[in-house]
C-alpha cells in the first residue's frame, strides 16, 4: 500500500545539506543519459497560470539500486498570493521502478521549493568564484528565502544584500530573527559589486540589468520559464557564459534562452559537474546559470524523502 506523505512529513526528514548532494547525482544522471523524461507539458489555464505534467525514469545503477519512477504534477498561479496562498502548487507520485506499483503520494510544494534552491547552490559551487563573497537577492517570497538557506552552505559569504518590489515584504525579509541580509534601496544597488546574483522574483520582463552586473559575477535565474516570459537583460544573457539545467527544455521553454539559441549554451549543470564540459574559465567570466527545473531533481528529492520517512516511521499508509 502506498504511503501518503503530508507537507510536514517532506519538512521533517528533508535537509539542505543532504538534497544538494543528491541534486548534483540528478543533474548529472540526467545530463550521462541514464535518466528518460520529456520536457514538461504545460496547460495554460489563464494569464501567466498554468498546469504542467512532469513524469521521469532514472534506469537502475549497476550496484543494484533501484531506480526513479514518477512524475510530479504542479499548478503556477501568481495571483494566489492576494488569496493567502502559494502561487506553485504540487504534488508528486512514485511508483517502484521494478513492479509499476504505486509506492508514494506527498505534497510537492516544499520539495520544489527546497530542490530549487539546492541546485542552484550545486551551480554556485561548481560556476562561482571561489572567493565569491557578497550574494545579492533579488526577491523576497519562498524561493529567496530557501536559497538563502541553501546558498551559504557551498559560498561562506561576508555580505548578502537583498532587494524586493515590495518593500513590506523585504522589511520582514530582512527583519527575520538572526537574518544576514541588508536590504539594498534598488535592485541596482543590491547587484553591483556582488559575486553571486539570485533572480527570485515573478517578474516576465527583466528584472536585471546587465550594467549592474560586475566581471566574474555568476547569476542564478529561476523564474520565467514560459516562452513568453523573460526575467534577465538580453544583454547579460548574450555577454554570459550560459548553463543550463536541461538543453532541450532551455530553447522550447524558456524566453530568456530561445533568442539566443542552443549554440550560445555552454553546458547543462550535469555536464559541468561531471567534468564532461568546461565551467567557468577565467575570473572574470560572467556566469549565467538559468534553471527551468527538472522532473528528475523532483523524483529524487522524493525518493529521498520516502526513504527517511520509511525509517523514522512517518507518513499514513493508504489503500487505494
Amino acid at each position: 500500500m502506498p504511503l501518503w506523505l503530508a507537507e510536514q512529513d517532506v519538512r521533517a526528514v528533508l535537509s539542505l545539506p543532504e538534497l544538494i548532494g543528491a541534486m548534483e547525482s540528478a543533474l548529472v544522471a540526467f545530463s550521462t543519459g541514464k535518466v528518460a523524461q520529456p520536457v514538461r507539458t504545460a496547460i495554460e489555464v489563464h494569464d501567466r497560470s498554468f498546469f504542467a505534467s512532469m513524469p521521469a525514469y532514472e534506469r537502475p545503477a549497476f550496484d543494484g539500486a533501484h531506480g526513479i519512477l514518477g512524475a510530479k504534477l504542479v499548478t503556477v498561479f501568481p495571483e494566489n498570493a492576494a488569496r493567502g496562498l502559494h502561487s506553485h502548487l504540487a504534488a508528486i507520485s512514485l511508483f517502484d521502478a521494478e513492479t509499476g506499483e504505486l509506492t508514494a503520494v506527498m505534497d510537492g510544494r516544499y520539495i520544489t521549493e527546497l530542490r530549487t534552491a539546492a541546485a542552484s547552490a550545486v551551480s554556485a559551487r561548481h560556476l562561482a568564484r571561489e572567493d565569491a563573497a557578497i550574494l545579492a537577492i533579488l526577491g523576497s517570497g519562498v524561493q529567496a528565502r530557501s536559497h538563502l538557506a541553501a546558498l551559504p552552505l557551498v559560498r561562506p559569504f561576508r555580505e548578502i544584500r537583498a532587494w524586493s518590489p515590495t518593500p513590506e515584504h523585504l522589511r520582514e525579509f530582512a527583519a527575520a530573527p538572526a537574518s544576514p541580509v541588508r536590504p539594498a534601496g534598488s535592485a541596482a544597488d543590491a547587484v553591483r559589486g556582488a559575486d553571486v546574483v539570485l533572480i527570485a522574483t515573478s517578474a516576465v520582463t527583466p528584472a536585471i540589468d546587465n550594467a549592474w552586473v560586475a566581471d566574474g559575477a555568476h547569476v542564478i535565474a529561476i523564474g520565467a520559464c514560459r516562452p513568453s516570459q523573460r526575467e534577465i537583460d538580453p544583454a547579460l544573457v548574450a555577454r554570459a557564459a550560459l548553463f543550463v539545467d536541461s538543453r532541450a527544455a532551455a530553447v522550447k521553454e524558456s524566453g530568456d534562452v530561445i533568442p539566443h539559441g542552443a549554440e550560445h549554451i555552454r553546458a547543462e549543470l550535469g555536464e559541468v559537474v561531471c567534468g564532461r564540459k568546461p565551467g567557468r574559465r577565467s575570473a572574470a567570466e560572467v556566469t549565467l546559470y538559468k534553471s527551468l527545473g527538472l522532473a528528475i531533481e523532483d523524483l529524487t528529492a522524493a525518493a529521498l524523502v520516502y526513504r527517511r520517512a520509511l525509517e523514522q516511521g512517518r507518513g499514513l499508509t493508504v489503500n487505494l
